[in-house]
């Protein structure tokens, strides 16, 4: 729409030549290298329709095309660089989260970040104030004011218009909205991802009918059972991790260990349903430590580490600080992934270790990280001898893929354990090189779980240790496949078990036995044979596992699960207002 120009300066024609070239490179190295075609043709749409409204808002072709060149540009780096220094994207979340002090402090200490942060600030506006400035307004020059004005602002709210509906979910391009999270922060479609990533920041809280037939108590009226000395309580999430003879197909040896087996120092253990599979680990770790489902919140729960932990007031490390515990996280990796630092303060811990701080990376073991632990933890004992500790740390080795070919595994894992128990034999191969990988892994964790043991559960200190499985793996999706063998309590879904195990080495006088618990009970669980005082919310907490026999948002009595929803969320506030 726009006129034709007369008498067009030649700094004028050369400065829409160079924006005109900048846009087109930027739609090159930008739009179009998102990882699927919807995606490249979503963004290139964007890019196109913020370009329109520019272009009609200030009547200036050169400063439209630059202002989105630029905008889209600051996002494709900024995905790209915080891919490569946190691996993770840039999301919405990140413009809350992550634009603090903090921030600044940590790209600070890299060079190459702090370079292009300041190129960024002082050179976006600077070249956007030159655009600006070298190009006067020349759409419909000819033309009346009145028809200019009318047209610009019509236009303006029509390309503004094509651009909400081009962002909306249930819009043309819904279906590059609502992507799994791991595929998010692993696809590399750094655009795409940031703006549908909009999409899933605001929380939701579960509809509560206006009239609830359910009048039982929340509030725990039993006397509690502690042993005389507080113990320590060490909780290890174990990354990808179920016990494989829940798979019909896995009866050898190697598919039995001995972490998921009662012994003389289990209290309680079995399957327990998780909210997530095939990644998604941040969920499990806010299940366990807030004792919620993130699926309660909408789309929104997957990015709990962002917008959920700062809103929670109950917390599992809250409860043991206030029963005088020093509450630390041991992480694999380093804190800056997917906001777990931060998010682990939100919890309440008062310490966080960062991994690489310690050598632990992704291709740590588990024996690596058991080292670290007994470091640390003769570390805390020999500054605070007389303070209970609760520790929650988490494994890694397990994290897929699991591709390493056989031939380079020990034995008995280099050869195919399940030859011809799956068809096609395409199949076949995958599956067992994937179960190959597994249950050698598996082998090395009840290793270390074994040592573990004897370190804490052999000493006079009275000590709890408990340790669970986050989600299955995925093996892309193959393990689907396998036929499995679970309760009808754990629900339609298989693939949402794994396993949990709690021992201590002191008797506890009750008895906790369910066919299946819901990891969003974990916590209580564990603060029952910890003996440590409940609050208000796990009193309930405790209460709907225990009148729900395990389960939570499949129990059989919707009532009793939406009083016990309006309790925590309307009674007591669990969830703070932003």
């Amino acid at each position: 729409m726009l006129s034709r120009m007369v008498n067009t300066p030649r700094r004028v024609r050369a400065l829409r030549i160079v924006a005109l070239v900048a846009f087109v490179a930027l739609l090159a190295l930008g739009p179009l290298t998102e990882h699927t075609w919807p995606e490249r043709l979503f963004t290139v749409t964007l890019a196109l329709e913020v370009a329109l409204v520019v272009a009609f808002a200030t009547a200036r072709f050169a400063f439209a095309l630059f202002v989105a060149t630029l905008v889209f540009a600051a996002i494709e780096i900024a995905g790209t660089l915080k891919f490569i220094y946190l691996q993770t994207p840039v999301l919405a979340p990140d413009l809350e989260y992550f634009v603090n002090k903090d921030t600044i402090g940590v790209i600070a200490r890299y060079p190459v970040l702090l370079g292009v942060s300041l190129a960024a600030v002082i050179g976006i506006p600077l070249l956007l104030v030159v655009a600006f400035a070298g190009e006067q307004p020349s759409l419909l020059q000819t033309r009346p004011r009145s028809v200019r004005a009318i047209t610009r602002v019509l236009g303006t709210l029509a390309a503004a218009a094509v651009l909400v509906v081009s962002l909306t979910p249930t819009g043309p391009f819904w279906h590059v909205f609502n992507k799994p999270m791991w595929i998010t922060i692993n696809d590399k479609s750094f655009l795409t991802d940031f703006f549908t990533s909009f999409n899933d920041t605001v929380v939701t809280q579960p509809e509560i009918p206006v009239k609830i037939d359910y009048k039982g108590s929340w509030k725990l009226e039993r006397p509690m059972q502690a042993p005389a000395t507080k113990p320590d309580v060490v909780a290890i999430l174990e990354e990808s991790t179920f016990d494989p003879r829940i798979l019909k197909a896995c009866t050898l040896p190697e598919c039995r260990r001995r972490m998921f087996d009662a012994d003389k120092y289990t209290k309680a253990h079995g399957l327990l349903t998780v909210h997530t599979f095939g990644g998604g680990t941040w969920t499990s770790e806010f299940a366990v430590l807030t004792g919620l489902a993130h699926t309660l919140f909408g789309a929104a729960g997957l990015y709990a580490p962002y917008n959920l932990a700062p809103r929670v007031d109950h917390t599992l490390p809250r409860m043991f600080r206030a029963a005088g515990y020093r509450a630390i996280a041991i992480y694999p990796m380093t804190g800056d992934f997917l906001n777990a630092r931060n998010a682990y303060d939100y919890y309440g811990f008062d310490a966080f270790y960062d991994g690489t701080q310690y050598g632990l990376g992704w291709e740590s073991r588990d024996a690596d990280l058991l080292k670290v632990f007994e470091r640390i933890y003769a570390d805390e004992k020999r500054q605070r001898p007389d303070q209970p500790l609760f520790v929650f740390m988490l494994t890694l080795h397990q994290h897929g893929p699991h591709m390493t070919p056989l031939k380079e595994l020990p034995p008995p894992y280099d050869k195919p354990l399940f030859t011809g128990k799956f068809a096609p034999k395409d199949l076949d191969d995958w599956l067992n090189l994937n179960l190959g990988n597994y249950l050698e892994r598996l082998q090395q964790s009840d290793a270390m779980m074994s040592d573990l043991e004897k370190v804490l559960l052999g000493g006079e200190r009275p000590v709890v240790l408990m340790h669970f499985g986050d989600h299955q793996p995925s093996f892309d999706g193959a393990i689907h496949a396998i036929p499995k063998q679970v309760p009808k309590e754990a629900g339609p879904n298989s693939s949402m078990v794994t396993y949990y195990s709690i021992k201590s080495n002191y008797p506890v006088k009750r008895k906790f036995d369910y066919p299946v618990l819901d990891i969003a009970f974990l916590g209580a669980l564990t603060l029952d044979i910890a003996g440590v005082p409940k609050d208000a919310f796990y009193q309930a907490n405790t209460l709907l596992r225990e009148r729900c026999q395990g389960r939570y948002l499949d129990c059989k009595d919707t009532n009793m699960v939406a009083s016990y929803h309006d309790y925590v969320f309307n009674k007591i506030k669990d969830l703070r207002e932003e």
